[in-house]
């Protein structure tokens, strides 16, 4: 793949959980400035969608890796974090407590960014969720039992399949950039994923609305449904 085609990619899956957060926001009515998050997980998706929302005002208040957690109530700055993570963790950085990885996500916050590993989330701690709105940065992080407990609490979940979707849609430009010979600059790049990611979220709300059903569910009545037009207009082909 050419060099020019991957523009952006990198912090793509960070960025596109950072716009479907936003729009959460908004149909929440939870204003972004000063918003509490809490991070699981300071990798590429964690550490990237954590500085994009304190960019925008937001007060991360927790952060975790696989060595353990950080918590400052009046907020951590991420990208001071990342520095101290060069050490090998975001552990024992100075001005904030230890916490662990459970104990951070069962904390009273808004935004809740599981961005770790699949099933931390569970039936278990479920009913511990303190947060208004749960944004699946990693792939699976609540358990199908919990996902109902969540649901049933009225828990803002975006789903993995949508929220961190920005990567794999920044992949398919650079597909759609290589095949044309013509190669877009980031700033193109970040505006389409914009878009796209802005307009998802807006069609997985409308269909969960319409269909009285959680927006996981929606997500997956929209793939499989443009998966079957796909099959009727193109055939079935090697």
């Amino acid at each position: 793949m050419m060099e020019e085609s991957t523009k952006g990619r990198h912090e793509a899956t960070g960025r596109g959980v950072m716009y479907t957060v936003e729009e959460a926001c908004q149909l929440s009515r939870i204003p972004l400035k000063d918003a509490r998050i809490v991070v699981q997980g300071f990798g590429n998706v964690g550490h990237i969608a954590a500085q994009m929302l304190f960019d925008k005002g937001a007060r991360i208040t927790a952060i975790s890796d696989s060595q353990g957690g950080i918590f400052n109530s009046r907020g951590i700055n991420p990208y001071d974090a990342l520095k101290h993570k060069t050490n090998g963790s975001v552990v024992e950085m100075p001005g904030t407590e230890p916490i662990s990885s459970r104990e951070l996500l069962e904390l009273d916050c808004d935004i809740l960014i599981p961005a770790a590993l699949e099933n931390q989330i569970t039936e278990d701690n479920a009913p511990r969720i303190r947060a208004r709105i749960v944004a699946e940065g990693a792939n699976g992080p609540v358990t199908p039992a919990a996902d109902r407990i969540l649901h049933e609490k009225s828990t803002f979940l975006i789903p993995d399949v949508l929220c961190n979707a920005g990567g794999v849609t920044v992949s398919y430009f650079e597909w759609v950039q290589d095949l044309q010979g013509f190669f877009w600059d980031e700033a193109q790049v970040n505006q389409q994923l914009e878009r796209i990611m802005k307009r998802a979220f807006q069609e997985v709300n409308e269909t969960a609305i319409r269909e009285k059903t959680d927006r996981r569910t929606a997500a997956y009545m929209l793939a499989v449904k443009r998966v079957a037009e796909a099959t009727k207009v193109r055939g079935l082909f090697p």
